[in-house]
């Protein structure tokens, strides 16, 4: 593989930030007035109308091309969960609980029992959040998809208390940042993953659940103050993590601190992935973060098993990298 070893598979996540930093200049013409954030935050923030203390949280997202491996495996019974449960995790940023959630199924041959089975993943997730699945859309696009293939993506709603959203300027250098498991790729690199690995030896590994952070998150607020959270997805550490961050700190993790499940070990070694690499294009074992003080961050990792300390913050300088991973001692 090359330098840039995701965009000569077909996905360029330079292209996606400018894409993004457009998309934020045609946004800057108009907003309304309820809009408490700009677009480019994990989930964003509507006033609720009536009711100044609190805000509903928004999130859409889909399950990506792990979908092509569910689908050569013929097996669905997991993609269902993977979107509603990456949704939650979106809006759990802000700290909000979901209400509920809509699906958009779309296929190139709609087979029945099929979409019953990636729906009934989609309500089982829902309803182990208290989460209403109001309903959705199956659109059926014969000259769009192939008849195998199919796209799944899902918006969730939540809500929040006002007070109770994390601030940035709480952030500060000193702080720890505890990391949550990730059980694989979660939904996220798959597009060089199918290019380095074989389906069919690897299905297993590559259809691994991604899983819901909500009862964790929960359970480490009530014995730790909870400054900023991410939910590590496309751009990994290096990318999400900042994202929740002011400006004027950096976020240094050392991953000799947590361990590298295997399937991303096999990927670095089979496409020769250099280090900023596999830290852009996977979550390499980290799922979610969370920033809190240092003096919380034992009682945080006592309160969720398998979570890490995983590094800390400290003053940036104005041209700094605003996230650097150390890599694990040889």
């Amino acid at each position: 593989m090359t330098r840039d070893s995701y965009a000569a598979a077909g996905v360029d996540i330079a292209a996606g930030n400018e894409a993004v930093a457009r998309y934020k200049d045609v946004m800057r013409l108009w907003r309304h007035p309820d809009q408490l954030e700009e677009i480019g935050a994990f989930g964003g923030l509507f006033r609720l109308p009536g009711d100044a203390r609190r805000a509903l949280a928004a999130s859409t997202d889909g399950v990506g091309t792990k979908l092509l491996i569910a689908a050569e495996l013929g097996r669905y019974d997991t993609v269902g969960a993977d979107l509603v449960n990456h949704c939650v995790n979106d809006i759990l940023v802000v700290n909000a609980s979901p209400l509920f959630f809509l699906d958009y199924l779309a296929v190139g041959k709609l087979n029945p029992d099929v979409a019953a089975e990636i729906v009934r993943g989609c309500f089982d997730a829902c309803r182990t959040h208290n989460c209403a699945l109001l309903g959705g859309e199956t659109a059926e696009m014969p000259d769009l998809y192939a008849e195998n293939h199919f796209d799944l993506a899902g918006t969730i709603v939540g809500l929040v208390d006002l007070q109770e959203v994390p601030r940035k300027e709480d952030v500060q250098p000193g702080d720890a940042i505890v990391g949550l498991p990730s059980f694989g790729l979660h939904t996220n690199g798959y597009t060089l993953a199918r290019k380095l690995l074989d389906i069919r030896t690897f299905g297993d590994a590559l259809l691994a659940g991604h899983p819901s952070y909500f009862k964790d998150v929960r359970a480490i607020q009530v014995v730790a103050k909870v400054k900023a959270m991410a939910h590590i997805t496309g751009g990994g550490l290096l990318e999400n993590l900042p994202r929740t961050l002011p400006e004027n700190v950096k976020a240094i993790c050392e991953q000799s601190r947590w361990e590298v499940p295997a399937i991303f070990n096999e990927l670095i070694k089979r496409g020769n992935l250099d280090h900023e690499e596999r830290y852009r294009t996977f979550n390499m074992g980290i799922g979610y973060t969370l920033i809190v003080p240092l003096a919380d961050a034992a009682k945080a990792i006592a309160a969720v098993p398998g979570a890490k300390v995983i590094g800390w913050l400290e003053a940036r300088g104005t041209d700094e990298p605003r996230a650097i991973v150390h890599p694990a001692r040889a």
